[in-house]
């Protein structure tokens, strides 16, 4: 069966993806294999602007926008809200903290976006003081992920399979099992490290953990962002995370992770002294060496890509990122430099 791309991996990327495609009239197939991966995990927080230095996203203007509309369409397809706008209340670390922000203020192009010595909650610690900052928020990335499988299952265009590279022929045409695409693309999170053609990429995944619990004491009505951040879900839920572990790279929820986010969380806000936790998951983010998305094509076999890379930042970066996949794909434009794999070609491709 011919077809135009072929997306290995249903994270957000290849969902997202394979939307944006399929809205462009182009014969998609996605596989996945099911298991648990970082978008599944993940809180999908929108931040723009981030880091100890409080530095504002690179392409805000062009990635807000787009970010929006695109969860705002796909909720208006499913009559289902995935994306939940939410103010961010990010508690100050100390006076060089304070400082930095008071630079920022003084940036025009941080004007809209914080809010100098916000009120605190009742029962919330911060000596320094905290900024609100707006134009954030999470998205319900597991709900999304869901309805747009259940789509792509109705399509017919699901496959739920473990793709081995080894099954794939490169000539004298692209195949893999019975499907003739035009292009794969490869969309696989953290296991792209795994990849014959991909793997050699500087990625640097990161485990994360997350917690989901209940309190009978009080929430605030706003995001919280201390050493971890903290996410009100509704009805005295909660979510907070996470954890950034370099070493130990499996999907396995540790005592030790679960312990360190609690104790921040009651140092911070010891009124949510009362807690039971009702979930506790793993992921690993593919994040890169340069904090730089990996999209493209490979130097030597140019059907064979990647959109992959986008560590905890793409629930922001991908609905603008993936409309620039599309045309690159379709040779309408090149791949913004920055995210254009090919400036690995000559240090990460041996030949």
């Amino acid at each position: 069966m011919k077809i135009d791309v072929l997306i290995v991996g249903q994270g957000l990327a290849g969902s997202l993806l394979a939307w944006t495609l399929l809205r462009r009239r182009l014969r998609v197939v996605l596989v996945d294999d099911g298991r648990e991966s970082a978008s599944k995990v993940a809180a999908g927080l929108i931040n723009p602007i981030t880091g100890r230095r409080w530095v504002k996203a690179a392409y805000l203007s062009q990635m807000l926008p787009a970010a929006m509309s695109c969860y705002q369409a796909l909720a208006n397809h499913f009559g289902q809200a995935f994306f939940v706008e939410m103010p961010m209340l990010r508690l100050l670390r100390d006076e060089r903290d304070r400082q930095r922000v008071i630079a920022r203020l003084e940036d025009p192009i941080y004007e809209g976006f914080l809010t100098f010595d916000a009120p605190l909650p009742v029962g919330l610690r911060s000596p320094f003081g905290a900024v609100l900052q707006t134009g954030t928020g999470f998205l319900r990335t597991e709900a999304l992920l869901v309805r747009i499988r259940e789509t792509l299952l109705a399509m017919g265009v699901y496959r739920a399979a473990e793709l081995d590279c080894r099954q794939i022929t490169l000539e004298p045409e692209l195949r893999w099992r019975e499907l003739a695409p035009r292009c794969i693309v490869f969309c696989e999170g953290h296991r792209a490290r795994f990849n014959p053609w991909f793997g050699g990429l500087p990625f640097q995944p990161a485990k994360g953990e997350i917690l989901t619990g209940v309190t009978t004491g009080p929430l605030p009505e706003t995001m919280l962002h201390y050493r971890h951040w903290l996410v009100p879900v509704g009805d005295g839920r909660f979510k907070t995370g996470a954890t950034y572990d370099t070493t130990q790279l499996d999907a396995v929820p540790t005592e030790a992770g679960k312990q360190a986010l609690l104790a921040d969380l009651r140092a911070v806000y010891p009124a949510s002294v009362d807690i039971r936790i009702e979930q506790h998951r793993a992921g690993i983010r593919p994040t890169t060496l340069d904090k730089q998305p990996f999209l493209g094509c490979h130097p030597r076999h140019p059907n064979l890509y990647i959109f992959n890379g986008f560590g905890s930042k793409g629930s922001l970066t991908i609905p603008w990122l993936a409309e620039r996949f599309a045309d690159f794909l379709q040779q309408r434009a090149d791949l913004p430099a920055w995210c254009d794999v090919s400036r690995y070609h000559d240090s990460h491709f041996p030949g």
